[in-house]
Formats: structure tokens, C-alpha cells, sequence
């Protein structure tokens, strides 16, 4: 029986993924389809339809065509996958252990210029010397970082799920692609009989030579390596997505007290405290709070720090235990093999829970880093991105602590002139408290290792 009935090759743009399908198609047996689930070509340019499916077909039911592309190909099928292209298709492709995974990498630094000269001269792929064109162009830093921890971060999701289903992945570097051992070796991982006797030669290294000579800008070279961790070349650097403002979930009262609310904090005994002190105004943007700012002198803003794992906790009740989030369970579920309930569906024991929970604290830990290669809901990333958000807009007058709370707003309402209301209780700890044990604590501290160092913060159960 077949190892596997099909196979994927996880690459990037300018990784020499195009060559590498060259050589597999030069396999008898094997059929590589090109960047099938692009989002601007159906496997190849030019082509308006494979299978008998168009784009916008495929672009409604993308499982659809991978399905007919496993059935209809006379050998292996299998396709080129890159970050930006259609992340629906991985719930079909990254569970199944039947589907070969081939992973490309190349240095992101070289790939990075490569890139930009193929913008610049418009030629992506190259069959003759003679027609080659050159360009020096220039290293943009951030451009560059942010592609960095982009496809990193993809390279971390599909190690994860390969980690957590039990599959390994072919890696290979850009160099390997020169070496006919190794492509061979890739033959006999993929199951088939036949062996190269020769590589593809038809396209041509189209920069050859140091990355300086291909720079305006060479000097730039050195901030984007003082940016990067050289130390630890073989994973990206942690780098949280910056947040903005906040400014349309900030709450006013007309006391003169300004509320920047933390996502997954102690949000509704707040409002309910704040409604108290009279009529509430929201939904701002920055130039309303402006005008609400210099309306009222001698205001005071604030927001309220949540321990880190009591405030993962609150966010995983309500995201997805509660169903909130749909997407994100169905991550949880397919790519982390969580055993979730159905949404509002209570666990069947406290230690159910714990494991799933420490499931969704291990993708937090993913998300923070930038790992994930999706957008990081409010409600999972650090307080400090959060805080250092609110900065963007203006500096905040208090942090108040959640444990201290009724106190920290008794002091804020005296400091506007009005008596403080009674503050609601809220059954966050209690809920914690049913499913607590040490492997919380540690993979909170994992996951918030920014709030831990920055605020302070001690084990929630000292």
C-alpha cells in the first residue's frame, strides 16, 4: 500500500520552489500541480481552469479541488503552498498523514533580496543567461522584519501541527536543491520507485554574488541584524504584533473618569461601576475623545491589569467554551487536537478542561510571539502591547491591580471629587479556581512572559 496518496511543498517566493517542482515532475509517477490555492492563479499563470474547476469555484470550496486533484491525477499529486495563500486548505492538508509534507526554506535574508529584485526587473524565473536583468535595489528594515516573522511563523505553525499529530516533514534548504543524493532521498521519502539521473537545468540562479553588491543601501544590513537574535538563527525572534489605541472601547462618564478597558479583564463590574457615577458615553474615535478630553478638565484615564492566568482563563471561557470565536476553536480543534464540547456545553470533568485549557494556553504563547500567522485577538495578547497601545494615543494617569481594585477606584473617584460606588463582584476566580494546578502557572508564565517580568506579577495561587 502507498505511503501516501498525495503531497504538499510548503515554500515561499524565492526559495527555488520552482525548480524543486521541476525535478519532482521530472519524476515518472510524480505530478505537481503548481501554487494551486494562490490566491491570484489557479497553479500557474495564465491558466483560468484545472479539473474542470475555475478560480472563483475553487475560491468557494477550495476542498472541492483538492479532492479532484487527488482523484484525477495519473500518479502522485500533490501542489506548492506559501503563507499568503489559501490557509482554508491546511485544515484539509495538515492533519493528514497521507499527504506528504515537503518543507522548503531558504536564508530569509537572501530570499528577501531576491524578491525585491524580481520587483524590480519583473523577471521571476530564468532560462538563459543571456536574458538576465539586474537590479540593485533597496533594503527596506521593516519590510524586511515583517517578512521575516511572517514566514517564520508559518514555518512554526506547520512544525506544530505536524508536532501534535504525529507526522514528520522532508525539509529541505535551498542549496539541497543542487544535490542529486538528496532529491533522490526525497524520491524515497515520497514513496516512489523512480530516481532522477540528472537535475533540471532549465532555470538559471538569477543573483548570484554577495548581498551587498545587489543593495543601494548595504549599511541597512546592519539594523536589520541588530533587530534579529543571531544567537538563535533557526527560529524568528518574538515579535508582538504592536496594538493600536483602543480609543473606540474607551467608556466616559461625565464625572470626569476615562476607562481604556484590557480585553478579558474585569470589563463588566467596571461598566456596571462606571454607570453608577451616571451617564456613560462611548464609542469614540480619536478625535472625539479629544473633544471629550478638553471638555473635561481635570479628567483622569485609566485601565485595570488582570493576573495573566486568570485572564487567559476568562478569555478561553468566553472565546471558546462559550463559542465566541469560531475560528479559533476550530484551530484549537484541528491543529492542536483540543477536545472541545460544543459551544456553551460545560466540560465533562475540571481536568477535561485543564487539557484543553493548556491547549489554548500554548497557542496564546504561539499568538504573543507572532507565531501564528493570524491576527492576535485583544483578548489574547499581552496587557503590556495592550498598555503600550493606549500610550499611542496618550499616556494613561493609573495601572490599577485587579486585587486591589475596589481601593484603586475609591481612590480615582476622590481624586475627580465624586463618592465611589459599590463595585460588583465577578466569578472569574471562582472558575479558575475549580481546574488550578501548577501546569497553569507554568504555561501562563510561558505564554505572558512580558506581563510576569513587566508588571510584577506572582503565581495567581501563592
Amino acid at each position: 500500500m502507498p505511503r501516501f496518496h498525495s503531497f504538499v511543498v510548503f515554500a515561499e517566493m524565492r526559495t527555488g520552489s520552482n525548480l524543486l517542482e521541476a525535478n519532482l515532475n521530472a519524476l515518472p509517477g510524480v505530478v505537481s500541480h503548481g501554487e494551486v490555492f494562490n490566491r491570484y492563479i489557479l497553479g500557474r499563470k495564465d491558466r483560468t481552469e484545472l479539473f474542470g474547476i475555475t478560480m472563483e469555484e475553487r475560491d468557494r470550496d477550495p476542498g472541492r479541488l483538492l479532492r479532484k486533484l487527488r482523484e484525477e491525477t495519473d500518479g502522485l499529486p500533490g501542489f506548492r503552498f506559501f503563507h499568503d495563500h489559501d490557509l482554508r486548505i491546511l485544515d484539509e492538508v495538515l492533519p493528514d498523514p497521507g499527504c506528504a509534507k515537503i518543507v522548503l526554506t531558504r536564508n530569509p535574508l537572501e530570499s528577501y533580496v531576491s524578491w525585491k529584485i524580481a520587483q524590480a526587473t519583473d523577471q521571476w524565473k530564468l532560462t538563459h543567461p543571456k536574458r538576465l536583468k539586474t537590479a540593485k535595489v533597496r533594503f527596506d528594515v521593516p519590510e524586511f522584519l515583517a517578512h521575516l516573522r511572517d514566514i517564520q511563523a508559518f514555518q512554526l505553525l506547520i512544525l506544530n501541527a505536524l508536532q501534535t499529530t504525529g507526522q514528520t516533514a522532508f525539509y529541505l534548504d535551498y542549496e539541497d536543491l543542487g544535490s542529486l543524493d538528496v532529491l533522490n532521498g526525497l524520491a524515497a521519502f515520497l514513496g516512489v520507485e523512480a530516481r532522477l539521473k540528472t537535475l533540471d537545468d532549465t532555470l538559471k540562479k538569477q543573483n548570484p554574488g554577495p548581498i551587498e553588491d545587489k543593495l543601494e543601501n548595504p549599511e541597512a544590513l546592519a539594523e536589520a541584524a541588530a533587530a534579529v537574535d543571531v544567537f538563535n538563527l533557526g527560529r524568528t525572534p518574538s515579535f508582538e504584533p504592536r496594538r493600536a489605541a483602543g480609543v473606540p472601547t474607551a467608556l466616559a462618564s461625565e464625572a470626569g473618569l476615562l476607562f481604556l478597558p484590557i480585553r478579558s479583564g474585569p470589563e463588566t463590574p467596571i461598566r456596571d461601576w462606571f454607570a453608577s457615577l451616571g451617564a456613560v458615553t462611548e464609542g469614540f474615535e480619536q478625535k472625539s475623545l479629544r473633544q471629550w478630553k478638553r471638555r473635561h478638565p481635570g479628567h483622569r484615564s485609566f485601565t485595570v491589569l488582570r493576573h495573566p492566568l486568570l485572564r487567559a482563563h476568562a478569555a478561553f471561557r468566553r472565546k471558546i467554551v462559550m463559542g465566541e470565536a469560531q475560528d479559533l476553536r476550530r484551530i484549537l480543534i484541528n491543529g492542536f487536537l483540543a477536545e472541545l464540547q460544543p459551544p456553551g456545553a460545560p466540560f465533562p470533568t475540571p481536568e477535561a478542561e485543564r487539557a484543553a485549557f493548556l491547549i489554548f494556553l500554548n497557542y496564546c504563547r504561539l499568538a504573543v510571539a507572532g507565531q501564528t500567522g493570524a491576527r492576535v485577538d485583544p483578548s489574547l495578547c499581552s496587557q503590556t502591547a495592550l498598555v503600550q497601545g493606549f500610550a499611542g494615543f496618550h499616556p494613561l494617569d493609573h495601572l490599577l491591580r485587579e486585587d486591589r481594585l475596589s481601593e484603586g477606584l475609591a481612590r480615582l473617584a476622590a481624586e475627580v471629587g465624586v463618592a465611589a460606588p459599590r463595585l460588583g463582584p465577578d466569578p472569574a476566580a471562582a472558575e479558575l479556581e475549580s481546574i488550578w494546578d501548577e501546569s497553569l502557572e507554568t504555561a501562563a508564565a510561558e505564554a505572558y512572559a512580558r506581563d510576569y517580568m513587566g508588571f510584577g506579577f506572582a503565581r495567581w495561587r501563592g
